[in-house]
């Protein structure tokens, strides 16, 4: 599944990722956004891996956040904006 959203004065945030038994797995964050250090995107991915689909945003947002290194800077994006897009990714998958 694939979902993009651009954050409204930021940059494009993209999530692909499938769904097994319920929760999320191989989630990729991609876009055109920069985080430092390094380490935050593979922390934002592992954040989310696993979690269940049906978790509500609020708690997502919590578990990206709970992950980033001390010290992360986002550029252009935010914890939300990549909740936003991992709904997109739901909703077009459940469309397909």
């Amino acid at each position: 599944m694939h979902g993009e959203y651009k954050m409204p004065g930021g940059k494009l945030v993209v999530v692909d990722l499938a769904l097994r038994d319920g929760r999320f797995e191989g989630v990729r964050l991609s876009g055109d956004f920069f985080l430092e250090p390094d380490a935050a995107l593979p922390a934002i991915n592992a954040a989310l891996e696993g979690q269940p689909a049906d978790a509500g945003d609020d708690a997502l947002v919590a578990a990206i956040d709970a992950a980033l290194p001390a010290g992360t800077t986002m550029y252009g994006i935010s914890s939300a904006a990549i909740v936003v897009a991992l709904r997109r990714a739901l909703h077009e998958g459940a469309a397909a």
